[in-house]
């Protein structure tokens, strides 16, 4: 029997396709969940243990600086143009009124990472490869 509303009397009132509407918009909720992982965009290459977004890069005749900031921390690395020969590089990042860190040696790729705490700081980024270098001057303000 069915009253006016075309609810089964004998299901105790309940709606027939509740449980099947549930599942489907579980099902679409998961399928939506898994597209987005499998279409989540791809790592940046070369991009280290930086945390954040690449803000800044700055290019220099044998490689480039690029500079990552996060909401608490500002990120260096100096990145060779053509990575295979070990040579000189070295990169540092400075906070406005604190330290610079760096790290230098004879790489194949890069420098760095190098990482400070930066919270509505400026920094003062230098890097070089080989005989090429540069200095930001005061960025991130």
């Amino acid at each position: 029997m069915c009253d006016r509303s075309g609810d089964s009397v004998s299901d105790g009132g309940k709606r027939p396709g509740r449980r099947a509407v549930l599942l489907g918009v579980l099902g679409s909720a998961l399928w939506f969940c898994v597209g987005g992982v499998l279409m989540a965009p791809p790592a940046q290459a070369a991009s280290g243990d930086c945390p954040g977004r690449l803000v800044s890069s700055l290019p220099f005749s044998t490689g480039e600086v690029r500079v990552y900031k996060s909401r608490t921390q500002a990120c260096a690395m100096a990145v060779a143009n053509h990575p295979g020969e070990r040579r000189a590089m070295s990169v540092s990042i400075q906070p406005r009124g604190g330290v610079p860190v760096g790290d230098s040696g004879r790489f194949t790729r890069y420098a760095g990472p190098v990482t400070v705490g930066a919270i509505n700081r400026c920094v003062y980024v230098k890097g070089s490869v080989g005989a090429g270098s540069v200095a930001s001057g005061w960025i991130l303000c």
